[in-house]
């Protein structure tokens, strides 16, 4: 096991039986490119057997940080030397850097395969730091490989091989849910979109109450949208997370209908683009049992500027009176169609609102809207389901 600093190497060597061994050492300059030479050996006697567990195979040779990581932009680790050790099988690395980086990671363990391995793993990239919250599933070694890159780059390079020893393992069902992008949390792929002051900058959120509320200051010219999903849900989960985006601000509401970890995915377009392209990513976890009902179908004309006061759940209780209050710019006339057609009034402060009989279980509540003057037809923006439901059920998505 070797590690190499700008000045010294250190090498700890596990002969694999008894007997007498060779140990050779091959050297060369850091920055050539010609073969290794050989400098020296020393002669090993080993008198018992090794009986620990097998480190993992690495493929890079060296361990801990790379002699020129400095050269990569890599100014130093929140933990010193190669090992890292994990006591209740969650670490957390951070590596501080010197200009914005890019990295990825490489967890192995004996026992883990390569889908298992990328849910072990949340990586968050900032401005001046790397970090990588890491799970082990299994008792034992893992090697923990850095790679990184320069923003624009064109390939990775290991920086970093971390030997990682897990004491108590974590129950797997806790493992972070699959298809997670190297861009966790706030960091240089939110800033570069024009995403500033995060209500939450840590990529992952522990939620009791089985919701929450993700808003940042946005540019006026970014619209932004957002995606809920779970490695296994019996709920379609599209209905479940509510973008409302003000002139100068996005607020991403996500509630739970079921306990879990999730995976809350970012996206954004510009003006002058047609599609919405990947920011970031965060992880969502709940212990306990929520059970919160859904919020409203959305409809394309629900954009910036749309703000649902009332009812904020999707779910309305068969024959009985709901309080409709909603902000839709630009519309000159908003109604609720349920059975009938009830139309709703402007306030001074730009709310719309009135009260709707809901009807029978079953019944289709809309929110539709028209949009200029001379138009006839009715737009709708959200749908709402009436079911027979007490109120305590049907609770409130938040």
């Amino acid at each position: 096991m070797m590690t190499v600093s700008e000045n010294n190497v250190t090498i700890k060597v596990t002969p694999p039986t008894e007997g007498l061994f060779d140990l050779m050492i091959f050297a060369r300059h850091a920055d050539s490119r010609d073969p290794y030479h050989w400098v020296c050996s020393y002669q090993i006697q080993c008198l018992e057997t090794y009986k620990g567990e097998k480190l993992p195979e690495n493929p890079f040779h060296f361990w801990g940080l790379h002699q020129k990581a400095r050269d990569f932009g890599i100014k130093e680790s929140s933990h010193k030397g190669e090992l890292l050790v994990a006591p209740q099988g969650a670490l957390l690395l951070t590596l501080h850097t010197s200009r914005p980086l890019l990295a990825i990671y490489e967890l192995v363990n004996k026992d883990l395969d390569t889908a298992m391995s990328k849910r072990c793993l949340v990586a968050q990239a900032e401005e001046e730091q790397l970090s990588c919250h890491v799970l082990c599933p299994f008792l034992g070694y893992y090697r923990l490989s850095v790679f990184v890159k320069v923003l624009g780059g064109p390939t990775f390079s290991n920086v970093a091989n971390f030997l990682l020893h897990c004491l108590k393992p974590i129950n797997q069902n806790e493992l972070f849910p699959s298809g997670l992008s190297m861009h966790c949390g706030s960091g240089v792929s939110s800033s570069s979109h024009g995403l500033s002051k995060p209500s939450h900058s840590a990529p992952i959120i522990t939620t009791n109450l089985g919701k929450c509320n993700i808003t940042f200051h946005t540019p006026s010219d970014l619209e932004v949208t957002a995606s809920l999903s779970k490695d296994s849900s019996k709920y379609p989960l599209e209905r479940y997370v509510l973008v409302t985006q003000l002139r100068a601000k996005v607020s991403v509401c996500v509630v739970l209908p079921e306990s879990g970890i999730y995976k809350v995915g970012l996206f954004g377009r510009s003006k002058d683009q047609k599609d919405f392209v990947h920011i970031c990513d965060y992880v969502l976890r709940c212990f306990s049992e929520p059970s919160w009902p859904p919020f409203p179908r959305v409809y394309s004309l629900w954009g910036r500027g749309c703000v649902l006061l009332q009812p904020r759940t999707g779910m309305l209780q068969e024959h009985s009176w709901v309080r409709f209050r909603v902000k839709v710019p630009k519309a000159s006339e908003a109604v609720v169609l349920a059975g009938g057609k009830t139309p709703l009034r402007q306030t001074p402060n730009a709310v719309w609102e009135g009260d709707v009989f809901t009807g029978a279980v079953g019944t289709q509540v809309k929110l539709a809207a028209k949009f200029s003057q001379g138009c006839s037809s009715l737009e709708v923006i959200l749908a709402f389901e009436v079911r027979g439901c007490s109120p305590a059920c049907l609770g409130c998505s938040g």
